[in-house]
C-alpha cells in the first residue's frame, strides 16, 4: 500500500498492512531529507489544505519586521474603517514562530474595530487549492482541508489574550455576544463553502483546528461555544461520508463525556501521556467510532533509543490493531533529534504489524 493509502484506510475504516506513519508536511525538516534517513515508503505527508478564501474589500494589513525587547519581532496593522488595531509578536529562534506581545485587542472599544473587519469578511469558494494540494502530494499523502477555529478559541488564539477575554465576557457580555455572533456567521459561511467543495472533490476528512485543550476553555466553554458547530459541520457532511475531525492536542480528561457528544469522527494531534492526560487505549474505548491521528508524545523523543522504541510499541500495543489509529507527527519535535526517533518508531511499527 501507498503511504496516502494506509492513511485513508484508517479514515474510511478500511484494512490496511500497517499503522501510517506521517509528518505534518516539513515539520522536523525537508521531506526528502527524512525520507533519506528512513525510506519515501515509511513516512506519508499530511499538508493543510483548504477549500475558502476570506476576503475584507474594507479592510487591509500591513507588517513590518524590527526589534521588540532587543528581539526580532514583527508587528502588524490591521486596518479597518472603523479604525486600526495593532499586533505586536516575538520570534522565537528554534522554529522561528512567534507569540504575542501585543494583542489586537486589549479594551473594549477594540471590540468596535474587530467587529468592523468581522462585518467586512466574506467567504469564497477556493476548491482549486485543495485539488492543486492532492496532485502535488500524490501517494505520499493527504491534504487536511480546515475549516476555522471556532469563536471561543479565534478570539484567544488571534485577537485577544486569554486572561482580558474572561474579564472580558465577564464585564461586556453583550458586546462579546456580538462579536461571537459574527464570527459564528463566518463560521458557517465557511461550513457551506466545505459542504459544496464535499459534493465535487474526493475529500474523506475535514479538520476543526481548534488547538483544544481542557484547562484553558473548559467544559462550559467547549459545550457552549464548540460542540454546537462540531455537530453542525458533522451533520452537513454526514450525507456525503466525510468526516469530521479537531485539532485537540492538550488534557482532554475533563472534556471525555461531551467530545463522546459531539459529532467528531476523528481527533487529530491527539496527543497521549506522558505529555499529556488520555491515553490512545482510553479514547478508543470511550469514542468507539474515532479515529486518533495521534501526535508522538515530543517528550519522547528526548530519550534513548530502546526506550523511543519501546514506548511506541506500548502505543501500538494500545491502539495498533484497531485499525484506528495513525502516528505522526504534528507537534514541533525537538530540533535534530527526528535522526534517532524516527528509525525507532519506523523500527516498531514495522515490527508490530509483521
Amino acid at each position: 500500500m501507498t503511504m496516502r493509502e494506509r492513511i485513508l484506510a484508517v479514515i474510511d475504516g478500511h484494512e490496511h498492512d500497517r499503522v501510517p506513519f506521517v509528518n505534518y508536511q516539513g515539520i522536523a525538516a525537508p521531506d526528502e531529507e527524512v525520507w533519506s534517513l528512513i525510506g519515501r515508503e515509511n513516512m506519508g505527508l499530511i499538508r493543510w489544505s483548504a477549500v475558502h478564501t476570506t476576503v475584507s474589500p474594507n479592510c487591509s494589513s500591513e507588517s513590518e519586521e524590527l526589534l521588540l525587547d532587543g528581539r526580532r519581532g514583527l508587528r502588524t496593522v490591521l486596518h479597518t474603517p472603523a479604525g486600526d488595531l495593532t499586533t505586536e509578536r516575538l520570534y522565537e529562534p528554534t522554529f522561528n514562530t512567534t507569540a504575542a506581545r501585543k494583542h489586537y485587542v486589549t479594551e473594549p472599544e477594540d471590540y468596535q474595530i474587530l467587529l468592523a473587519h468581522l462585518r467586512d469578511t466574506q467567504v469564497l469558494d477556493d476548491p482549486d487549492h485543495f485539488s492543486r494540494d492532492e496532485q502535488d502530494l500524490g501517494e505520499d499523502g493527504v491534504p487536511m482541508v480546515a475549516a476555522v477555529r471556532t469563536p471561543w478559541q479565534q478570539l484567544w488564539v488571534q485577537w485577544v489574550s486569554l486572561e482580558d477575554l474572561c474579564l472580558h465576557i465577564v464585564d461586556y457580555p453583550d458586546l462579546l455576544e456580538e462579536v461571537i455572533a459574527e464570527l459564528t456567521r463566518i463560521e458557517l459561511d465557511v461550513f457551506e463553502a466545505i459542504h459544496r467543495a464535499c459534493k465535487q472533490l474526493p475529500i474523506r476528512f475535514v479538520d476543526m483546528p481548534d488547538n483544544i485543550t481542557a484547562p484553558t476553555i473548559g467544559l462550559n466553554n467547549f459545550r457552549q461555544y464548540c460542540l454546537p458547530l462540531y455537530q453542525r459541520l458533522s451533520e452537513m457532511l454526514s450525507d456525503l461520508e466525510v468526516k469530521v475531525f479537531c485539532h485537540m492536542d492538550g488534557d482532554l480528561k475533563p472534556l471525555w463525556g461531551a467530545i463522546g457528544e459531539s459529532g467528531l469522527r476523528g481527533i487529530d494531534s491527539f496527543s497521549p501521556p506522558p505529555d499529556n492526560d488520555t491515553s490512545a487505549a482510553e479514547a478508543l474505548s470511550l469514542w468507539p467510532e474515532m479515529r486518533l491521528f495521534m501526535n508522538f508524545p515530543s517528550s519522547i523523543h528526548l530519550a534513548q533509543p530502546q526506550a523511543i522504541y519501546d514506548a511506541t510499541i506500548e502505543i501500538l500495543e494500545q491502539g495498533g490493531r484497531s485499525g484506528r489509529l495513525e502516528i505522526q507527527v504534528s507537534e514541533n519535535p525537538p530540533p535534530g533529534l527526528w535522526r534517532t526517533s524516527y528509525p525507532q518508531i519506523v523500527k516498531a511499527i514495522r515490527d508490530f504489524c509483521g
